[in-house]
């Protein structure tokens, strides 16, 4: 029987933020896995859902919404169904947008540094040194940024913003888990580590994970 709930994701940085949350948020929803091998992302059935053909999208019909981009669909749930505030903050507080800041700098720096990090060292047809030493400097500044959030918030706990565990956490924990496979260190910054292990041992970012489920 199926859900209000759609996800259109692929086991990528961007796609586990939202399984992730919804595992969280302890809602039923239903998975499309995405063939990039196919370009999937690219066929016009997608493309009505999503005109910038990437993943993740979700399809809440319980409120006719159809949503892309990360930051907008984790915002979406957060306001939609977590009345409680169990991993977001509540509107108009300074810390909900404290949360919206370290959002927007996962959106507009680490995603994408990163990102282009991991291209250059892995996918690119040929080695560009100047390329993946500029993306990778830049990556290490980013998460040496993360390691002073973590520092200035040390007193509340092992979180980016405030004292729980919130959609800034999330947003930035599927791209610092990807860290090490990228070849960069982490052991210089040692509340990363501490603050990467913590979250990845709940058991519902352990199933978040692992979606679309792997054979």
């Amino acid at each position: 029987m199926s859900t209000p709930i759609r996800l259109y994701t692929q086991a990528t940085p961007n796609g586990l933020k939202v399984s992730i949350l919804l595992e969280l948020l302890g809602l039923k929803y239903d998975v499309t896995p995405i063939d990039f091998s196919k370009n999937e992302q690219k066929e016009d059935w997608y493309l009505k859902l999503n005109p910038n053909g990437r993943i993740p999208t979700i399809v809440d019909t319980s409120t006719n919404t159809i949503l892309a981009e990360t930051a907008a669909i984790m915002q979406y749930l957060v306001d939609t169904y977590d009345k409680e505030n169990k991993f977001s903050y509540k509107i108009g507080t300074p810390l909900y947008y404290k949360q919206l800041e370290v959002l927007y700098f996962q959106m507009a720096g680490v995603g994408p540094m990163q990102g282009q990090m991991g291209h250059f060292k892995r996918a690119a047809p040929e080695k560009i040194p100047y390329a993946i030493e500029r993306y990778e400097n830049e990556t290490k500044r980013l998460y040496s940024v993360v390691e002073e959030y973590l520092n200035r918030n040390k007193a509340n706990g092992p979180f980016l913003v405030g004292d729980h565990l919130s959609i800034a956490d999330i947003a930035v924990f599927t791209w610092a888990n990807f860290l090490e496979r990228g070849g960069i260190d982490i052991k210089p910054w040692p509340l990363l580590e501490n603050w990467i292990e913590s979250i990845a041992k709940l058991p519902a970012v352990q199933v978040g994970l692992n979606v679309p489920k792997r054979d």
